[in-house]
């Protein structure tokens, strides 16, 4: 049970961090669980590749490799 208490608090600060810009949460933009959930996958995307990119992540000759 202690496990379950310790990682509590990290998995609701990824989640508000994923939910907000620039300090301000963000509303959900659409009706429906489908739309935004799928919503919510591109925005884990698109952060996870800008995260790999900023790690050094390169595209050459149509292969990706970490610099």
């Amino acid at each position: 049970m202690s496990g379950v208490l310790n990682t509590g608090p990290q998995v609701e600060r990824a989640i508000a961090w994923v939910a907000s810009q620039g300090g301000r949460r963000l509303n959900l933009r659409y009706l429906g669980v489908d739309k935004n959930d799928f919503w919510l996958q591109m925005r884990i995307g698109v952060l996870n590749l800008r995260r790999l990119l900023a790690l050094g992540l390169t595209h050459h000759a149509g292969s990706w490799t970490m610099a």
